[in-house]
């Protein structure tokens, strides 16, 4: 504001003087004076009068801007904060996460730990691809380390069904208990995602598939160990099928799920999600899983998954340490591309020596070698009815090992029967020392 007097109080000085104040103000006159006004946000300086930019407004109004966009955005964040803390805890119930706590709390021996999502993120760098050990058709698996001590394998699925969801805090009280050395430990989930990840023992030194056909294959491997390792696999497959309680079925055995540790021993890993079995013709599953190659006939023809089913892919397991070939071929005549259909014609027409691995041959006891191949032949039965239990398989195995070993030991009636008695004693000794798991023992599971 600008006054100016003069002697006579009723002059108009804006109608006196048109250019006393600057062309982007109004003059307004007053008694004995008068002022300019510029437009909104500009402010009128007497000294050069003219108008300039009011900085204290600018200023003010920008403040109270940044303000506004600060308060915005926090009631935003708290908002989807709110929202993701009720998705997750939404997907916790859902998978069960309630019964799990509660079983903790009730059972202190009980070592199973339930994640979070965050903890998981922490422990595989945001899931950086650098951490990935492996891809398959349930999810990829990523190496993490928890509490910057203990390393894990961390899987994360694909997509599983509504039945599998409501089922699988349950299921998951099953499988932390079981506690067998040749089976890949189960530590512990993570529940509030839309698909549960599971957290197990790191397994150090890769697959039996690598063993055999990949890059940690190794020349003039001795045959003797890649019978122990199947051997070992087998204990593992026949303790899931007839002594956990209930009895459990993989459903994708393949070396490539044969882990092996720091000392080479075997463990049957990549369980997933297990689901109750099926007890009805509606409840069969209604796409069957697996690895091509691998997968049983009958369970593709019927979509009934059973034991003999793990028995039957256990059988082309055999055949990869026999042969070193992968179980399917892209190539090549029709006939020659599944390994077993292959094994199986060579095996009627007498022609095994021309499927073995140049390794084996020459530098194997032939019996040895015919007594693996028998048992293969045995668990690719068409019919499953024919096919050996997991347990029968796995005392055969042990059973050639210990010819292998002795083969002085002429196998005749006496000395089966003998030998029958070792593995009868050596597996209750196993057996005994590893827990039943007497939960709901009117169930049946299948892992996928």
């Amino acid at each position: 504001l600008t006054s100016l007097t003069d002697a006579e109080a009723n002059v108009n000085e804006c109608q006196k003087n048109s250019s006393i104040c600057p062309k982007s103000a109004t003059c307004h006159n007053t008694i004995g004076g008068y002022y300019c006004s510029c437009s909104p946000g500009r402010k009128f300086v007497m000294e050069t009068k003219s108008c300039n930019p009011d900085i204290t407004l600018i200023i003010g109004i920008s403040i109270g801007v940044v303000i506004l966009v600060i308060i915005i955005f926090c009631i935003r964040v708290i908002f989807e904060r709110r929202k993701l803390a009720n998705v997750k805890k939404q997907y916790f119930q859902q998978h069960g996460g309630m019964l799990l706590f509660e079983k903790m709390k009730s059972d202190q021996g009980l070592s199973f730990t339930v994640f979070t999502e965050a903890e998981l993120k922490q422990a595989t760098n945001k899931f950086d691809e650098s951490q990935i050990l492996g891809h398959g058709g349930n999810g990829t698996v990523y190496k993490g380390i928890i509490k910057d001590i203990t390393e894990v394998a961390i899987k994360r699925s694909a997509l599983v069904d509504d039945r599998q969801k409501k089922e699988f805090g349950k299921e998951m009280l099953i499988l932390s208990q079981i506690n067998h050395k040749n089976i890949v430990k189960l530590l512990g989930c993570c529940l509030e995602v839309e698909v549960p990840m599971l957290v197990y023992e790191f397994i150090p030194k890769g697959t039996l598939f690598d063993l055999i056909h990949g890059k940690n294959s190794k020349p003039h491997l001795p045959f003797s160990s890649l019978l122990r390792i199947v051997n070992e696999a087998a204990e593992g497959l026949a303790f899931l099928h007839s002594y956990a309680n209930p009895p459990i079925l993989h459903g994708d055995v393949k070396t490539s799920n044969i882990l092996l540790d720091e000392n080479y021993m075997a463990k049957v890993s990549d369980f997933g999600a297990s689901i109750i079995a099926p007890t009805d013709k509606a409840q069969f599953v209604t796409m069957v899983q697996g690895t091509c190659g691998y997968l049983d006939p009958e369970y593709m023809q019927t979509c009934c998954l059973t034991d003999k089913s793990d028995v039957y892919s256990f059988g082309v397991v055999l055949l990869e340490i026999l042969t070193g070939e992968e179980p399917l071929k892209l190539e090549g005549p029709e006939v020659c591309r599944s390994l077993s259909s292959s094994f199986l014609l060579a095996m009627k027409g007498n022609n095994l020596d021309n499927m073995l691995d140049n390794q084996i041959k020459g530098h194997e006891n032939m019996e040895l070698i015919v007594g693996v191949a028998d048992l293969a032949r045995q668990c690719l039965e068409m019919c499953s009815d024919n096919r050996p239990s997991m347990k029968e398989v796995s005392e055969e195995l042990s059973r050639l090992r210990k010819f292998s070993r002795h083969p002085w030991i002429q196998r005749d009636t006496e000395t089966d029967s003998f030998l029958g008695l070792i593995e009868t004693e050596q597996s209750s000794e196993c057996t005994e020392k590893d827990e039943r798991m007497p939960i709901n023992p009117g169930s049946f599971y299948l892992m996928r």
